[in-house]
């Protein structure tokens, strides 16, 4: 008897795991369960196809041709810009947790406006968060941003015709902060314009970081994208659109222009202002009266002041 109550502890202590502690009860995993339509395979980061459709795009192959590099969707990486991104209503189609990741209150939000918004939530390991960033400094989250659609030239300009007021839009030459394209695309929607054109090259897209600095209004006015910006404001100009510049040096003042009816405001790049040939096409080159001493405006506050004073004059 002694021998076998010795063998019955020996089983019971070798069948008692080292280090054993009381699980979750997959307590945590239900509170991450994904909600909303699962994406697409191609959209999930760690799915095969995704890879493939990675791989065919870096090589200019796939099925729907050669896509550009900042085409398909974009990843937002780290607790506060995916937040932020959530709150400004940036759409989105995934939002991703790595499994056994620290939660904390802003993970915490971004899930519940995820949930509310009917975003899928998806749980995926540390490795495939790390293959979407470049330094792997994700946190822990990260928010899948589809493709933004854009409107053809054509399409912008005949829909900004039938709105039953005068056209009123904005091409920016060659602007590269994304920041400066929300922004702009913010004060357009403010004060009435009907959209912005961009060219296809060389210049910002619509990226999250522009849809979060638009606070919204990309979603709610179109932006074009020009094969060839020289092109698209000549044909606007041959339709009866008044192409203005806007220059310190202009041959014309804010004081002194009259932007009641169809206008294309033209803005130039960051650094180097308008380019030779958009600037040849400009019917008018425009500067903006200033006080002091400063010799230019950021591109998109000169933008959002010109509008500001369209707008005052289409409202007498």
């Amino acid at each position: 008897m002694a021998g076998n109550s010795k063998r019955k502890g020996a089983i019971r202590k070798s069948g008692t795991k080292k280090g054993q502690v009381v699980g979750s009860g997959g307590q945590r995993r239900r509170g991450l369960e994904a909600r909303g339509a699962t994406p697409k395979a191609v959209d999930r980061p760690y799915h095969p196809a995704h890879k493939r459709a990675k791989a065919a795009a870096k090589s200019g192959t796939g099925r729907g041709g050669v896509r550009g590099k900042d085409e398909g969707p974009e990843y937002v990486l780290g607790r506060n810009p995916v937040v932020e991104c959530l709150r400004a209503g940036v759409p989105a189609t995934a939002l991703y947790i790595a499994t056994n990741s620290e939660p904390d209150e802003r993970v915490a939000e971004a899930v519940k406006i995820a949930g509310d918004q009917a975003i899928s939530i998806l749980e995926v390991g540390k490795p495939e968060l790390d293959r979407l960033s470049t330094n792997g400094m994700h946190q822990g989250i990260a928010l899948q941003v589809p493709e933004y659609e854009y409107t053809h030239p054509d399409d912008l300009m005949a829909d900004a015709k039938a709105s039953g007021t005068p056209p009123l839009l904005l091409a920016l030459d060659n602007i590269t902060d994304p920041r400066n394209l929300g922004a702009v695309i913010r004060s357009v929607a403010a004060f009435g314009g009907h959209g912005v054109v961009i060219p296809a090259r060389r210049s910002a897209s619509v990226t999250a970081v522009a849809w979060r600095t638009s606070a919204g209004a990309a979603a709610r006015l179109p932006v074009a994208r020009a094969t060839n910006l020289t092109r698209t404001l000549k044909d606007w100009a041959d339709s009866g659109a008044q192409l203005v510049g806007l220059d310190a040096g202009g041959d014309v003042t804010l004081d002194d222009y009259d932007g009641t009816g169809p206008t294309v405001i033209v803005v130039g790049s960051e650094g180097k202002g308008l380019s030779r040939l958009v600037r040849e096409s400009c019917d008018s080159i425009l500067s903006i009266p200033m006080a002091g001493e400063v010799e230019s405006l950021n591109a998109s506050v000169a933008a959002g002041v010109v509008l500001a004073e369209f707008a005052r004059q289409r409202r007498r």
